[in-house]
């Protein structure tokens, strides 16, 4: 019984304690450790608006760079077009002058054939290349995105973290205050 009632006391007067040290008024290092950190988290905030006015540019490069991806694609799409009509021509010329006989007439029609088809090849190249073109700029994008809204959300947390350290140090000075004399 005597050790449950000294433990009683022992936790009683540890609770005391405890209640008494917070209820001391607030350090100057406190403080200060407050200011610092108020400094500390509006730097962040104003980095995270840097970024996300560097995510903007990125996304209306990106943007810029898809529209003449989609411009050069649609070029490329008619020269293929008019590669393919020259090419149905040049077939009928090669038809035509194997009609008359003519070896020379042959000849000119199939190098004619030939540049018509190098030339189609050499567009379809190009279309492929401009589409893979087109699909990494709309990766970037879309990860230019995302990247802006990480740095918003960041931005969120900061002014947070602004208005919380704010809130410290008003209390903590009212604190210090109010234990004065």
């Amino acid at each position: 019984m005597n050790r449950l009632t000294s433990w009683t006391v022992g936790a009683a007067c540890a609770i005391a304690a405890v209640a008494g040290l917070s209820a001391l008024p607030a350090s100057a290092q406190d403080v200060a450790g407050d200011r610092q950190d108020l400094r500390q988290d509006r730097g962040d905030v104003r980095q995270d608006t840097r970024d996300i006015r560097g995510d903007r540019q990125d996304i209306r490069q990106d943007t810029r760079d898809i529209r003449s991806d989609k411009q050069d694609l649609a070029k490329d799409t008619q020269d293929i077009r008019q590669d393919r009509t020259a090419l149905r021509g040049a077939r009928q010329q090669l038809r035509d002058a194997y009609k008359s006989g003519d070896p020379n007439a042959v000849r000119a029609a199939r190098e004619n054939l030939q540049k018509t088809r190098s030339s189609l090849r050499g567009d379809l190249k190009d279309r492929r290349g401009d589409v893979r073109d087109l699909h990494r700029d709309r990766q970037d994008r879309r990860a230019d995105v995302g990247d802006l809204h990480q740095d918003k959300r960041d931005r969120r947390a900061d002014e947070r973290d602004v208005r919380q350290d704010r809130r410290d140090l008003h209390r903590d000075l009212a604190a210090r205050q109010a234990s004065r004399p």
